[in-house]
């Protein structure tokens, strides 16, 4: 594995392990980010938030790093709905209003996390610098 690949997966890593803390830590602020349409909303803050510390400290572990990336990208597509909830209703984010226009690029950029993730952690070598 390349040297910034090893890094892209350690700052990913810290970025979801702190993320999934957060989500311990401060509920509350996630609580307006769910859709009405989903039952449990407290359960599934805590279920997403130990989901993203798993696959956080999985990228950290050579023999999960494959495994913590597809299970990543499987929680950022179930996040997914969360961001156009909050773009469609203009949801605030921890009492605040948030710009339109950043609600609008979560969703692409939502993507391009997805894509740094497999680059990362699941894309496999090729050609002579071929490592694991």
């Amino acid at each position: 594995m390349s040297s910034l690949r090893l890094l892209s997966c350690g700052l990913l890593g810290i970025f979801f392990t702190v993320a999934g803390i957060a989500h311990f830590a401060s509920p509350e602020t996630y609580l307006p980010l769910m859709p009405d349409y989903l039952p449990w909303h407290l359960p599934l803050i805590y279920l997403s938030g130990a989901a993203e510390i798993i696959g956080g400290l999985g990228l950290w572990i050579p023999k999960l790093r494959r495994a913590a990336g597809w299970w990543l990208i499987a929680v950022l597509l179930g996040v997914f709905p969360a961001n156009i909830h909050m773009l469609v209703n203009h949801v605030p984010l921890a009492g605040r209003p948030v710009p339109e226009w950043i609600l609008w690029a979560r969703l692409p950029l939502q993507f391009l996390l997805i894509a740094w993730i497999w680059w990362a952690s699941i894309r496999k070598t090729q050609g002579r610098n071929a490592r694991a």
